[in-house]
């Protein structure tokens, strides 16, 4: 079943310990993009993983989340200004409206940007269709 966006949605990465964060909605860009002030790579059992420190909140460089992801791959990602820069990318759940399935995320620093996470084109594949002129559609945040 295909569910509608809007230009903006909020939703919440579990796996990552983030209930609640507003993305925008990017189908110009093909990967979905996390925000991250600084990244940790280390070992865990053999395999790479990353520390991940953000800011959750869009004007809100105060309150931080620390968490960790297995890292999946490092990618050249280019920017909308044309721009290219080497990622991590990690894997994990996205929670958006009633449905929940894995999308990768490049990493990255937004704390310049509005949106502290863009859903790509690839996350929304087959799931969704969007709306923009509307936002919300998978209901407020509380």
């Amino acid at each position: 079943m295909t569910a509608t966006l809007g230009w903006r949605e909020w939703a919440s990465l579990p796996e990552l310990g983030i209930s609640s964060i507003k993305m925008k909605v990017d189908t110009g860009a093909r990967t979905s993009c996390l925000h991250a002030f600084n990244l940790e790579p280390f070992e865990k059992d053999g395999e790479e993983w990353i520390r991940i420190f953000m800011h959750p909140r869009q004007n809100d460089n105060e309150t931080v989340v620390i968490t960790e992801a297995k890292i999946h791959d490092q990618r050249v990602v280019r920017d909308s200004g044309g721009h290219e820069e080497l990622r991590y990318v990690i894997r994990t759940e996205l929670v958006a409206g009633n449905q929940s399935y894995p999308i990768e995320l490049t990493l990255t620093n937004r704390d310049s940007m509005k949106f502290r996470m863009l859903l790509g084109r690839q996350a929304m594949l087959k799931r969704f269709i969007v709306d923009p002129a509307a936002s919300y559609l998978l209901g407020k945040h509380s």
